[in-house]
């Protein structure tokens, strides 16, 4: 699917309210070769007006398959901070390909847990099993989410976050998901940047041969593992709901996990809206 025919099928996936902040592509992928997921999460409007700026906060799948070119665009981008949200083994299988003297941070919390393909066997025949891996994995959320959160409130003028996992849907989902909601993006609107990757990794080769894989594993239709892996509302619902069980609400989630309060909130606003 080119990027240029993306919108068409974003209209079928995400809510109307907030399909305009979702409407230039071509301004918010990345036209790297090695990746289909990788984009910025600036543009989108806050409840107090703002903005999120361009340019400064990136999310992506896996970046182990980058080009030589696709490393100079992150360069030219200022991305010289990177967070791997990759479990150790994962990341090991797949080395990040980055821009020379980057800020690597690995943080694997609960992401060594992940199912291989053997277990994926038994798991695609579990209904829901992804709303258990959202509300059960809130245990893990601040270990694993907290080093964005630092090296977005640590970066200079002019550097650029990114963080990333293998798919860039689930884990860098709920990554962005934080994120977003930190800045004061409306839900409606964290909800279609997080269904939008359901459009985005359509275009994902080696994905789309894994779900056949399964379908030779499993003996379940291809329809039926596509949507059983397909990103819903009611996962980030999921999400947001465990955290706000165990902690009473995210802010104090933020501030118990992240060490984000009130004042780092007005930091990362400052630094990252207009």
């Amino acid at each position: 699917m080119k990027i240029s025919n993306l919108m068409m099928a974003l209209l079928g996936t995400i809510p109307a309210l907030a399909f305009g902040q979702l409407s230039d592509s071509t301004k918010r992928v990345l036209p790297v070769q090695g990746a289909v997921n990788f984009r910025d999460i600036g543009g989108y409007q806050t409840n107090d007006g703002k903005q999120v700026v361009w340019g400064k906060i990136f999310r992506s799948d896996a970046i182990d398959k980058l080009t030589d070119s696709d490393v100079a665009l992150m360069d030219k981008k200022g991305i010289r901070t990177v967070v791997d949200l990759r479990g150790i083994a994962e990341a090991k299988s797949a080395p990040d390909r980055l821009v020379a003297n980057t800020d690597y941070t690995l943080s694997p919390a609960g992401s060594d847990s992940l199912p291989n393909a053997n277990d994926m066997v038994k798991t695609l025949k579990q209904k829901d099993f992804l709303l258990t891996f959202y509300a059960e994995g809130v245990n893990y959320y601040g270990d694993r989410y907290r080093p964005a959160f630092i090296k977005l409130l640590g970066a200079g003028e002019g550097e650029a976050v990114m963080y990333h996992c293998t798919g860039g849907r689930d884990r860098t989902g709920m990554q962005t998901a934080l994120i977003l909601y930190a800045l004061g993006v409306p839900y409606q609107v964290i909800e279609a940047d997080y269904l939008a990757s359901n459009v985005y990794l359509a275009r994902n080769k080696k994905m789309n041969a894994y779900t056949d894989a399964m379908v030779a594993a499993t003996g379940i239709s291809k329809e039926q593992i596509e949507d059983q892996m397909k990103l819903k509302p009611e996962l980030l619902q999921a999400f947001f709901g465990a955290i706000k069980t165990k902690y009473g609400s995210v802010e104090k989630f933020l501030l118990d996990e992240m060490a984000i309060g009130p004042k780092e909130i007005r930091i990362l606003k400052t630094k990252y809206t207009r």
